[in-house]
């Protein structure tokens, strides 16, 4: 019983120092002097501009990464190529890369001098240094999420309901709409969380092509650092808390639907699956 309690003490008390303490610091920090310096720093054109540029930036990356990651995942599990390991190591290049190496990577591809730049500018397309390339960065980054999440439920499932589906007369289509999308819904829910947390908190890969202007290319990762380096603690206080807040709003949408479960409805044929 001692050595249970006390490994979990040791377990609360690292998470407290690496966790709790620097984040409820920033907090306390923030809200130190009343909530009008945070109002006047969160209202700012820059602030509200970075603020809206990330939501953009996420609206877009998320979608094109659950689409891809749905079509991938059903690829690599359903599939039957040469390439499909290969398929699946490439799936987790962005775990394994740097964002700043990322980055490094798109500038050399899309910046003017690049492989593609001149193209792109000769017909008035800006990558680099414009929300385009820091789309791009924010998909590569968050691009894994989705498809891990949706493999283990796809063989977990197996094949047998589409192939039942099949047999009654229903085309891929209809097969995959009413019978594997349902199953695998959970799934594709918590694996655009994951992404969306992901893709909000970006900072390496977008600081390499974004260019950091403030009022055009700053999101408000990057809004914090130049807040920071300006010295304007408040400001950058103030845009950690926004960040905060909603990476904590994620992480309670995720706890939510961890709570409902994929047996929350047992209407689907998918759920029966899942059991």
């Amino acid at each position: 019983m001692a050595a249970r309690l006390g490994l979990r003490f040791a377990a609360l008390g690292y998470l407290a120092l690496l966790l709790i303490l620097p984040v409820g610091l920033v907090f306390w920090r923030t809200f130190e002097h009343g909530l009008g310096p945070v109002w006047d720093a969160a209202t700012t054109p820059e602030a509200l501009h970075a603020l809206w540029l990330t939501v953009i930036i996420a609206a877009v990356a998320v979608p094109a990464n659950t689409v891809f990651g749905v079509v991938c995942a059903l690829v690599i599990v359903r599939g039957r190529f040469g390439g499909r390991a290969f398929l699946n190591a490439i799936v987790d290049l962005p775990f394994a890369l740097s964002p700043v190496v990322v980055g490094l990577a798109l500038f050399l591809v899309y910046a003017r001098t690049g492989w593609l730049g001149g193209w792109l500018v000769a017909n008035g397309i800006a990558v680099i240094f414009a929300v385009p390339g820091m789309i791009l960065a924010t998909i590569f980054v968050s691009l894994p999420f989705v498809v891990r999440e949706v493999v283990p439920v796809l063989r977990e499932i197996g094949t047998d309901q589409e192939e039942a589906a099949w047999t009654l007369g229903a085309s891929p289509l209809t097969a995959f709409r009413r019978v594997t999308l349902p199953a695998i819904r959970w799934g594709i829910t918590y694996g655009v969380v994951l992404t969306t947390a992901r893709a909000i908190g970006e900072f390496g890969a977008v600081s390499i092509v974004s260019g950091n202007i403030a009022g055009r290319t700053q999101t408000l990762t990057l809004h914090v650092q130049d807040r920071f380096q300006a010295f304007d603690l408040t400001g950058a206080y103030t845009a950690s808390v926004e960040l905060a807040l909603l990476a904590l709003l994620t992480l309670l949408v995720m706890t939510l639907l961890r709570k409902e479960g994929p047996r929350g409805d047992s209407d689907s044929p998918g759920d029966e699956a899942l059991r």
